[in-house]
């Protein structure tokens, strides 16, 4: 299925770029979330006319994030969670909890863009997480878990 990207997507191209996908691909994701259209003789045409207003919201949504990543970079979250006397945990940490404190720290950020590669936090101490804002942009927060009732155990 050959079709004309309408915004970046990541390991596939840029705006313009005409690529090759496996249909289920490009039916069921690309497609539906208007981020390509198909690679006809029409649409090709209509997307030439549309391409200075595309790369013109790709700059703007680039610089929205570049601004979020500046404020994000020096936010330290403290989380206080509930936890055993090894320092464990009683539960865990997702990426909602971290969405959360992001957001109540001034700083909106989606679930979606909460990035946990090695799953949840589980441990009381110090957490590096991973925030992709933007396919051009990601930034790492320092996340600190502290015990809740540390003195009472």
């Amino acid at each position: 299925m050959e079709l004309i990207l309408l915004e970046k997507v990541a390991n596939l191209g840029n705006i313009g770029d005409r690529v090759r996908v496996k249909p289920g691909y490009g039916r069921n994701f690309l497609l539906p979330q208007g981020k390509a259209t198909a690679a006809t003789a029409a649409n090709i045409a209509a997307f030439e006319a549309r391409r200075a207003d595309l790369e013109r919201k790709q700059a703007e949504e680039l610089g929205t994030a570049q601004a979020r990543a500046e404020k994000l970079q020096a936010l330290v979250l403290r989380i206080s969670a509930k936890a055993g006397s090894e320092g464990k945990l009683f539960g865990s940490l997702g990426t909602v909890d971290v969405a959360e404190a992001c957001t109540a720290a001034g700083v909106p950020v989606e679930r979606s863009e909460v990035r946990m590669p090695a799953g949840p936090v589980r441990s009381v101490g110090e957490h590096h997480i991973d925030l992709h804002l933007h396919t051009d942009v990601n930034v790492t927060i320092r996340l600190e878990v502290v015990a809740e009732d540390a003195a009472s155990g």
